[in-house]
Protein backbone atom coordinates (compact mmCIF):
# COMPACT_ATOMS: atom_id res chain seq x y z
CA UNK A 1 0.00 0.00 0.00
CA UNK A 2 1.55 3.18 -1.06
CA UNK A 3 2.08 6.34 2.21
CA UNK A 4 1.39 9.48 2.29
CA UNK A 5 2.82 11.63 4.76
CA UNK A 6 2.27 15.21 6.02
CA UNK A 7 4.39 17.27 7.63
CA UNK A 8 3.03 20.61 9.62
CA UNK A 9 4.96 23.06 8.59
CA UNK A 10 3.36 25.99 10.61
CA UNK A 11 0.82 25.80 13.03
CA UNK A 12 0.12 28.96 13.75
CA UNK A 13 -2.41 32.01 13.17
CA UNK A 14 -1.65 34.87 11.06
CA UNK A 15 -0.14 36.37 13.88
CA UNK A 16 2.48 33.38 14.75
CA UNK A 17 3.85 32.39 18.07
CA UNK A 18 5.17 34.58 20.11
CA UNK A 19 3.50 37.38 19.19
CA UNK A 20 5.28 40.40 18.70
CA UNK A 21 5.06 42.64 21.84
CA UNK A 22 3.33 40.11 24.22
CA UNK A 23 4.49 38.44 27.42
CA UNK A 24 1.88 35.39 27.56
CA UNK A 25 2.68 31.99 28.76
CA UNK A 26 2.69 30.41 24.86
CA UNK A 27 4.69 33.37 24.00
CA UNK A 28 7.56 33.05 27.16
CA UNK A 29 7.71 29.76 26.86
CA UNK A 30 10.44 27.64 26.34
CA UNK A 31 8.88 24.57 24.65
CA UNK A 32 9.47 24.40 20.67
CA UNK A 33 5.66 23.26 20.17
CA UNK A 34 4.41 26.39 21.74
CA UNK A 35 6.41 28.32 18.67
CA UNK A 36 4.50 28.33 15.77
CA UNK A 37 4.82 29.64 12.17
CA UNK A 38 1.85 30.16 9.62
CA UNK A 39 -0.21 27.11 9.01
CA UNK A 40 0.28 25.50 5.94
CA UNK A 41 1.92 21.87 5.21
CA UNK A 42 4.16 19.71 3.51
CA UNK A 43 2.85 16.29 1.37
CA UNK A 44 5.07 13.16 0.11
CA UNK A 45 2.55 11.28 -1.69
CA UNK A 46 3.67 8.59 -3.93
CA UNK A 47 5.86 10.21 -6.03
CA UNK A 48 4.55 13.68 -6.03
CA UNK A 49 6.24 16.43 -3.26
CA UNK A 50 3.42 18.80 -2.13
CA UNK A 51 2.72 22.01 -0.73
CA UNK A 52 -0.36 23.08 1.15
CA UNK A 53 -0.06 27.08 0.68
CA UNK A 54 2.88 29.31 0.72
CA UNK A 55 2.87 31.55 4.08
CA UNK A 56 5.36 33.98 4.51
CA UNK A 57 7.35 31.55 7.08
CA UNK A 58 7.47 29.17 3.72
CA UNK A 59 11.71 29.94 3.23
CA UNK A 60 12.32 29.51 7.11
CA UNK A 61 10.38 26.14 6.71
CA UNK A 62 11.72 24.53 4.15
CA UNK A 63 15.05 24.97 5.52
CA UNK A 64 13.71 23.55 8.37
CA UNK A 65 12.83 20.36 7.61
CA UNK A 66 15.26 20.17 5.01
CA UNK A 67 13.21 19.81 1.64
CA UNK A 68 13.94 21.39 -1.77
CA UNK A 69 11.36 19.99 -4.25
CA UNK A 70 8.20 21.04 -5.08
CA UNK A 71 6.32 20.32 -7.51
CA UNK A 72 2.38 21.83 -6.73
CA UNK A 73 0.85 23.70 -4.49
CA UNK A 74 -2.54 23.00 -3.17
CA UNK A 75 -3.85 26.62 -1.97
CA UNK A 76 -6.67 27.07 0.20
CA UNK A 77 -7.60 30.74 -0.48
CA UNK A 78 -6.27 33.81 -0.98
CA UNK A 79 -5.47 35.22 2.62
CA UNK A 80 -1.61 36.40 2.99
CA UNK A 81 -0.82 34.03 5.61
CA UNK A 82 -1.77 31.53 3.37
CA UNK A 83 -0.29 32.84 0.13
CA UNK A 84 2.09 35.77 0.67
CA UNK A 85 5.08 33.23 0.07
CA UNK A 86 4.63 32.67 -3.26
CA UNK A 87 7.73 34.07 -5.03
CA UNK A 88 9.62 32.07 -2.85
CA UNK A 89 8.59 29.26 -5.10
CA UNK A 90 11.06 30.80 -7.20
CA UNK A 91 14.01 28.34 -5.49
CA UNK A 92 12.02 25.49 -6.08
CA UNK A 93 11.23 26.45 -9.60
CA UNK A 94 15.49 27.07 -10.31
CA UNK A 95 16.35 23.65 -8.31
CA UNK A 96 13.69 21.77 -10.79
CA UNK A 97 14.56 23.70 -14.08
CA UNK A 98 10.68 23.52 -14.74
CA UNK A 99 7.54 25.31 -13.58
CA UNK A 100 4.94 24.50 -10.51
CA UNK A 101 1.55 24.00 -10.44
CA UNK A 102 -0.94 25.70 -8.67
CA UNK A 103 -4.53 23.76 -7.71
CA UNK A 104 -7.44 25.83 -5.90
CA UNK A 105 -10.75 27.40 -6.78
CA UNK A 106 -11.99 30.11 -8.99
CA UNK A 107 -11.93 32.59 -5.97
CA UNK A 108 -8.10 32.20 -5.00
CA UNK A 109 -6.55 31.42 -8.65
CA UNK A 110 -8.71 34.97 -9.58
CA UNK A 111 -6.70 36.96 -7.32
CA UNK A 112 -2.94 34.59 -7.80
CA UNK A 113 -3.40 35.70 -11.54
CA UNK A 114 -4.33 39.70 -10.72
CA UNK A 115 -1.57 39.93 -7.48
CA UNK A 116 1.11 37.66 -8.74
CA UNK A 117 0.85 38.16 -12.69
CA UNK A 118 4.47 38.69 -13.09
CA UNK A 119 5.30 35.10 -12.05
CA UNK A 120 2.89 33.41 -14.83
CA UNK A 121 5.36 34.23 -17.63
CA UNK A 122 7.99 31.32 -19.13
CA UNK A 123 10.99 31.56 -17.27
CA UNK A 124 14.24 33.85 -17.87
CA UNK A 125 17.51 32.34 -18.22
CA UNK A 126 18.30 32.71 -14.74
CA UNK A 127 15.31 31.73 -13.16
CA UNK A 128 15.10 34.72 -11.06
CA UNK A 129 11.46 34.46 -10.86
CA UNK A 130 8.58 31.81 -9.83
CA UNK A 131 7.22 30.11 -13.07
CA UNK A 132 3.62 29.05 -12.42
CA UNK A 133 1.13 27.27 -14.02
CA UNK A 134 -2.54 27.82 -12.34
CA UNK A 135 -5.46 25.55 -12.37
CA UNK A 136 -8.78 25.79 -11.43
CA UNK A 137 -10.39 23.15 -9.82
CA UNK A 138 -13.94 22.12 -8.51
CA UNK A 139 -13.71 18.38 -8.18
CA UNK A 140 -11.37 15.07 -7.73
CA UNK A 141 -8.53 15.23 -9.82
CA UNK A 142 -5.10 13.54 -10.51
CA UNK A 143 -1.46 14.72 -10.12
CA UNK A 144 1.84 12.55 -10.71
CA UNK A 145 -0.84 9.97 -10.26
CA UNK A 146 -2.23 10.51 -6.91
CA UNK A 147 -5.81 11.01 -6.41
CA UNK A 148 -5.98 14.66 -4.70
CA UNK A 149 -9.57 15.87 -3.51
CA UNK A 150 -10.55 19.53 -2.39
CA UNK A 151 -13.05 20.11 0.00
CA UNK A 152 -15.53 23.00 -0.29
CA UNK A 153 -15.57 24.98 3.05
CA UNK A 154 -16.75 28.12 4.31
CA UNK A 155 -14.34 30.81 5.87
CA UNK A 156 -16.35 33.38 6.89
CA UNK A 157 -17.91 34.78 3.84
CA UNK A 158 -15.04 33.30 1.56
CA UNK A 159 -14.90 29.82 -0.37
CA UNK A 160 -11.71 27.84 0.93
CA UNK A 161 -10.67 24.55 0.18
CA UNK A 162 -9.56 21.73 2.50
CA UNK A 163 -7.65 18.92 1.15
CA UNK A 164 -7.84 15.16 1.12
CA UNK A 165 -5.20 12.83 0.31
CA UNK A 166 -6.05 9.29 0.56
CA UNK A 167 -7.07 8.81 4.11
CA UNK A 168 -5.68 11.99 5.54
CA UNK A 169 -7.28 15.62 5.31
CA UNK A 170 -6.39 19.45 5.78
CA UNK A 171 -9.42 21.58 7.02
CA UNK A 172 -7.30 25.10 7.70
CA UNK A 173 -9.30 28.55 8.00
CA UNK A 174 -12.91 27.00 8.34
CA UNK A 175 -15.94 28.12 9.95
CA UNK A 176 -18.56 26.07 8.86
CA UNK A 177 -18.58 22.57 7.04
CA UNK A 178 -21.38 21.81 4.10
CA UNK A 179 -23.04 18.07 4.40
CA UNK A 180 -21.49 17.68 0.87
CA UNK A 181 -17.86 18.21 2.11
CA UNK A 182 -18.81 16.08 5.99
CA UNK A 183 -19.86 13.24 3.21
CA UNK A 184 -16.60 13.70 1.24
CA UNK A 185 -14.87 13.35 4.62
CA UNK A 186 -16.13 9.75 5.23
CA UNK A 187 -13.55 7.26 6.01
CA UNK A 188 -11.10 9.59 6.86
CA UNK A 189 -8.01 8.15 9.17
CA UNK A 190 -6.38 11.56 10.43
CA UNK A 191 -7.91 14.90 10.31
CA UNK A 192 -6.05 18.27 10.83
CA UNK A 193 -8.44 20.69 11.51
CA UNK A 194 -8.82 24.54 12.40
CA UNK A 195 -8.65 25.62 16.30
CA UNK A 196 -8.41 29.52 15.87
CA UNK A 197 -8.77 30.35 19.94
CA UNK A 198 -10.74 29.78 22.65
CA UNK A 199 -13.99 32.63 21.70
CA UNK A 200 -15.92 32.07 18.75
CA UNK A 201 -15.12 33.83 15.79
CA UNK A 202 -17.13 34.47 12.79
CA UNK A 203 -14.54 32.57 10.13
CA UNK A 204 -12.81 30.01 12.24
CA UNK A 205 -13.64 27.41 14.72
CA UNK A 206 -13.50 27.97 18.34
CA UNK A 207 -11.77 25.06 20.50
CA UNK A 208 -14.83 23.82 21.51
CA UNK A 209 -16.03 23.97 17.75
CA UNK A 210 -13.44 22.02 16.82
CA UNK A 211 -14.24 19.54 19.17
CA UNK A 212 -17.66 18.93 17.90
CA UNK A 213 -16.46 18.62 14.23
CA UNK A 214 -13.69 16.46 15.40
CA UNK A 215 -16.46 14.16 16.94
CA UNK A 216 -18.78 14.68 13.41
CA UNK A 217 -15.98 13.82 11.10
CA UNK A 218 -14.78 10.84 13.11
CA UNK A 219 -11.50 10.52 12.13
CA UNK A 220 -9.22 8.35 14.46
CA UNK A 221 -6.68 10.65 14.97
CA UNK A 222 -7.72 14.67 14.85
CA UNK A 223 -4.82 16.93 14.72
CA UNK A 224 -5.72 21.27 15.47
CA UNK A 225 -3.96 23.93 13.63
CA UNK A 226 -3.95 27.30 13.23
CA UNK A 227 -3.81 28.49 16.43
CA UNK A 228 -3.28 31.74 18.21
CA UNK A 229 -1.04 32.28 21.12
CA UNK A 230 -3.83 32.27 23.29
CA UNK A 231 -3.92 28.70 23.05
CA UNK A 232 -0.48 27.23 25.33
CA UNK A 233 0.40 23.66 24.65
CA UNK A 234 0.11 21.89 27.57
CA UNK A 235 -3.31 23.57 28.63
CA UNK A 236 -5.10 23.05 25.64
CA UNK A 237 -3.98 19.24 25.31
CA UNK A 238 -5.15 18.47 28.77
CA UNK A 239 -8.54 19.90 27.74
CA UNK A 240 -8.35 17.62 24.50
CA UNK A 241 -10.85 14.75 24.32
CA UNK A 242 -9.61 11.11 23.27
CA UNK A 243 -8.63 11.18 19.57
CA UNK A 244 -7.88 14.55 19.35
CA UNK A 245 -4.18 16.41 20.11
CA UNK A 246 -2.52 19.73 19.54
CA UNK A 247 -0.33 19.83 16.40
CA UNK A 248 2.62 21.92 16.50
CA UNK A 249 5.63 22.57 13.64
CA UNK A 250 7.33 19.89 12.21
CA UNK A 251 5.00 17.33 13.39
CA UNK A 252 5.08 14.16 10.76
CA UNK A 253 1.69 11.96 9.84
CA UNK A 254 1.86 8.82 7.93
CA UNK A 255 -1.17 7.53 5.93
CA UNK A 256 -2.30 5.67 2.92
CA UNK A 257 -3.56 6.74 -0.42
Amino acid sequence: MSTVEFTILGSGSSAGSPAIGCDCPTCTSSDARNRRTRCSAYVRAGDAHLLIDTGPDLRPQALREGFTRVDAVLYTHPHADHLNGIDDLRAFCYVRQGPIALFGNDFTMDNIESRFDYALSPPSPTWDKPVLLTHRVDGPFSFMGVAVHPIPLAHGGWPCLGWRIGNVAWLTDVSDIPPASVDLLAGVDTLFLDCLRERPYKSHLSVEESFMWAARIGARRTVLIHMTHGLEYHALSARCPAGVEVGYDGLKVLGSL
